[in-house]
């Protein structure tokens, strides 16, 4: 009888580990994929700021074009 409670113990015990072991997995699966789309969001949003950035510069100048164009000449 005791062998049978120990044996029972064990398996508890394994089944346990391996749960645990399970969830250390998806946790680490996770933080990886975090972790990738993060690398691969980081370059386009510089570059979707640096973008933004040239178009309202090529606006600004197109503005001041358009209105040195407008202006009478003294």
């Amino acid at each position: 009888m005791a062998n049978e409670t120990n044996d029972f113990s064990v398996a508890l015990n394994n089944l346990f580990d391996t749960a645990g072991k399970l969830a250390q997995q998806q946790v680490d699966l996770l933080t990886t994929g975090i972790k990738a789309v993060t690398q691969i969001v980081e370059p386009l949003a510089k570059t979707a700021i640096d973008l933004v950035g040239s178009a309202s510069n090529t606006l600004g100048q197109v503005l001041q074009s358009a209105s040195s164009a407008i202006a009478p000449k003294k």
